[in-house]
């Protein structure tokens, strides 16, 4: 009996395919506690939400009352703390975590912004400072005395949305030189997996010509640029980005991890971002403007703004990013604008395979002349098996006189691989995904878990999630239809590849048993849909006995060569001749 084995091409594919998803994984790439204020008096409760009200804790430092006031529009409630005169709580009032709790951004001090200055010979530090709140509708102004004048701190939030503006402006004194920012947070875990939220957790920045800059997902790192226009501190699903009116002459960034290595799942927090940067002071003028966007990674709402802050969203890089702006973001929107989100996954799934069903069937067509000519192959290689030169030249003139190109199964594959790397950024980032369930999965954005282990599998995790098993048991008998066609005889050297139909369900399920189960759900569809249509391109399109004759029709044919087959030609006999000539020696 044959003994099949895998096309040398194939293995390539495979191995370069492996090679982009480890890549992929490297660089791509916890729990927040109630709101601990949750005491304030009813005064503030009983207020429009427009309306800052202060309301005083009962807690002293430096014998100075801490005051909070609130800021709240129907999606933001900002806590600006009297120490500081920063925020001390920012929660999204329409977002909760994977426990149903409150989303908070800012809370228990896990965020630090300070302004270091000095005035009238005296070092000042902002996060030192008792600031006393004014309050006037929408508009909360935090005044610290410094020297002979004071700081404001002013804080506008508008009646909708997650953008504000924060300015710093000194009045009746003057600065002796420019001065230092310093903005940190540690960013609360907010998904069921952290490992799987923290590789999309990154500090991003736009620097000089709208070129944009990150830090490694994966592990610490650190960076320095000039130009800057907006600093995001991405935690995956949600953002902290601070937006200057001026650009940053520098800043240095720094991105530390916070996951437990020992026990990810027991992590509160993914990852600190810090920056430091100066503000210019011109003729001892301390000012400056910011706006600062406190909500959502969503891309529907980034890209309303200005500024290009969209692109703190990890796209993809060239031709993948381009896919995924305008061709998956906008589908998806528009079949979520009408189906469940379960089922706009499958139609977009659908959509999709048939836009490349005519690249299934010419790689189908390369794989079907591949098989006629396989009797052939397996001749050469028995009649030239002691001489490898001679066999490789005598395969390519088969090819040559036939008409067949063996790179022609390739370049269909190639040509879907931008495809499939997009979809592999579209679902981690896509926002309206969170929290929706479809069928067992009760969030498509995280992965869907049907049983709990009872201990933990390197690399695979302490649970089975469904959809990536049925994604891997799809992807074994494409595998099995695909390379049974490619199988061709035993080659010297060659090892047995028939194990690659095993390794790539294997690699599937390893590589998406923590992933976004929308995610899992798109390829289990996909490979299903793609395995309907091979069937029927084999059984009602592609005919092997009319081919056969084409093939040899072609061989009866004179073929004129190209001049780059001639070329390839040439080198192989004249490799052929030295071999021999070596030899003889």
């Amino acid at each position: 009996m044959e003994e099949k084995r895998i096309d040398p091409l194939q293995i390539i594919g495979f191995f370069l395919l492996f090679l982009v998803l480890m890549w992929m994984m490297y660089n791509q790439a916890e729990q927040m506690e109630q709101n601990p204020q949750a005491t304030e008096t009813e005064q503030t409760t009983e207020q429009p939400q427009s309306q800052p009200v202060a309301s005083v804790i009962p807690e002293i430092t430096d014998n100075t009352p801490l005051t909070f006031t609130n800021l709240s529009n129907e999606v933001l409630r900002l806590s600006v703390r009297s120490k500081g005169g920063v925020i001390d709580e920012a929660e999204l009032l329409t977002e909760t975590n994977y426990l149903d709790e409150q989303v908070f951004l800012v809370q228990n001090q896990n965020t630090d912004f300070n302004l270091r200055f000095s005035a009238e010979g005296q070092q000042y530090n902002t996060r030192d400072l008792n600031f006393t709140p004014i309050s006037e509708n929408n508009r909360l102004t935090m005044r610290a005395v410094v020297g002979s004048g004071y700081l404001d701190f002013v804080y506008t939030l508008p009646n909708d949305g997650y953008r504000l503006n924060f300015d710093i402006k000194a009045n009746g004194f003057s600065a002796d030189s420019d001065a230092e920012l310093y903005w940190s947070q540690d960013g609360f875990r907010q998904a069921l997996s952290a490992d799987y939220e923290n590789r999309y957790a990154q500090l991003a920045y736009q620097y000089e010509d709208d070129k944009v800059g990150t830090l490694s997902a994966m592990g610490d790192d650190d960076d320095r640029d000039k130009d800057i226009s907006w600093i995001a501190y991405r935690h995956h699903f949600f953002s902290m980005i601070l937006i200057p009116e001026k650009s940053f002459k520098n800043a240095d960034f720094v991105s530390e991890s916070l996951i437990d290595e020992d026990d990810s799942d027991a992590s509160e927090f993914l990852k600190r971002f810090e920056t430091q940067t100066d503000l210019d002071v011109r003729n001892g003028q301390l000012s400056a403007a910011f706006d600062w966007y406190i909500g959502p990674t969503d891309y529907n709402i980034l890209k309303q703004y200005d500024e290009n802050i969209s692109e703190s969203i990890s796209f993809g890089w060239g031709i993948i990013g381009w896919i995924n702006r305008y061709v998956f973001f906008p589908l998806f929107g528009f079949l979520s604008g009408f189906l469940p989100f379960g089922i706009a996954i499958i139609v977009m799934t659908v959509i999709v395979r048939l836009v490349l069903s005519p690249v299934t069937y010419k790689s189908y067509l390369s794989q079907a002349k591949m098989k006629v000519l396989r009797p052939e192959i397996t001749e050469l290689n028995e009649k030239y098996k002691k001489d490898a030169g001679r066999k490789q030249q005598e395969t390519m003139k088969l090819y040559s006189k036939a008409g067949v190109n063996p790179m022609a199964g390739c370049v269909p594959s190639l040509l879907q691989l931008p495809v499939f790397l997009g979809l592999f950024y579209f679902f981690p980032v896509a926002f309206s995904l969170r929290g929706k369930s479809f069928l067992w999965a009760e969030d498509l954005s995280s992965y869907d878990a049907v049983l709990d282990l009872p201990f933990n599998i390197p690399f695979y995790g302490d649970h089975v999630s469904l959809f990536p098993l049925l994604a891997s048991i799809a992807i074994f008998f494409y595998s099995k239809m695909t390379m049974g066609q490619q199988m061709q005889s035993p080659q010297p050297g060659m090892p047995n590849m028939k194990i690659m139909i095993y390794l790539m369900p294997v690699m599937m399920l390893f590589f998406f048993n923590n992933y976004a189960s929308g995610l899992s759900l798109y390829y289990f569809v996909s490979n299903l849909i793609t395995i309907f249509i091979m069937l029927v391109i084999k059984n009602y399109i592609i005919d092997e006995q009319r081919i056969h004759l084409q093939i040899q029709e072609n061989k009866k044919k004179p073929k004129k060569q190209s001049r780059f087959q001639r070329k390839m030609e040439e080198m192989m006999e004249q490799a052929e001749q030295q071999r021999r000539s070596g030899r003889r020696r």
